[in-house]
């Protein structure tokens, strides 16, 4: 994935260029990689490799270098066409941080929101100030450091609810720009198939040269449809989903944060909070 990144980030401006290699470098050392993501991909790759030797039919039949420059570089020149440059680099980082994406404790998060508000209802909203270097999520220390600076609750409202919908948004954008890949490489599978059908035409006296061209065409085709299917489109999803979880966790801290400017007492700031975790069902 992080060559494909690179040999993506040829084709852009050198500013650009520079930006997405150094924030490749940067996501690469700091955090594990997502065992998930790296699970699905081997066990995806390996059943279809599993079942095409099933049949009894070479693999090196399916490595048609021709095929993979028409599909990998039409779909990357088609998306070049449908996307600005910036919406490309930002999906980019978005692909790049899916694989390496820290996850968070909602309950140890809730529970260091609580104790801010506790602070600020005994010492004072300014005795918060402390607390912000040392907050494990970043949206918390926006939180924090935007309370201490408002003067009113609904400028403070206003504007944290505003980064959100903005947040939301921007992680659609980046996901739509995967999806509109993905439904453009099955059409340039096609046409590489068309091509391979052609040069089949030119050999039609040869019947044995004739039944390898058409398979060897339909390769193209199969790879338009794995690039959408096994790539694009379930990159587009996880983005989506991650983009949901952020926007829970998110909200979770805006809600403590209307606490926190109300003077809200803790026990209450815990309950509501409580609603944002995710708990097993009573029986």
């Amino acid at each position: 994935m992080q060559f494909a990144i690179r040999e993506l980030s040829v084709s852009l401006p050198s500013t650009a260029r520079t930006d997405l290699t150094n924030y490749v470098d940067e996501t690469t050392t700091r955090t594990p990689a997502d065992r998930w993501i790296l699970a699905g991909i081997a066990i995806a790759v390996t059943t279809i490799i599993a079942g095409i030797a099933s049949t009894g039919v070479n693999l090196r039949y399916f490595l048609q270098p021709t095929a993979a420059w028409i599909v990998i570089g039409g779909t990357l020149g088609v998306t070049l066409i449908t996307t600005p440059r910036n919406s490309l680099i930002h999906a980019a980082r978005r692909v790049l941080g899916l694989l390496r994406q820290p996850s968070t404790d909602r309950e140890t998060l809730a529970e260091e929101i609580v104790a801010c508000v506790r602070t600020a209802r005994v010492q004072g909203l300014l005795a918060v100030e402390p607390r912000i270097e040392q907050a494990s999520n970043a949206f918390l220390r926006e939180m924090l450091a935007l309370a201490i600076d408002v003067k009113t609750r609904g400028e403070f409202q206003a504007t944290l609810e505003t980064k959100l919908r903005l947040r939301e948004r921007q992680g659609d954008a980046d996901a739509k720009v995967l999806e509109v890949a993905g439904g453009f490489a099955p059409a340039i599978g096609v046409i590489g198939t068309v091509v391979g059908l052609i040069d089949v035409l030119r050999q039609f006296s040869n019947m044995n040269s004739v039944a390898f061209g058409i398979g060897a065409a339909f390769v193209s085709t199969m790879y338009g449809l794995a690039l959408a299917n096994l790539l694009l489109l379930p990159a587009a999803h996880r983005i989506r989903a991650s983009v949901a979880e952020t926007f829970e966790i998110e909200e979770m801290i805006v809600e403590g944060g209307l606490c926190l400017i109300d003077g809200t007492h803790p026990s209450l700031v815990r309950e509501r909070l409580n609603c944002f975790l995710r708990k097993e069902p009573r029986k």
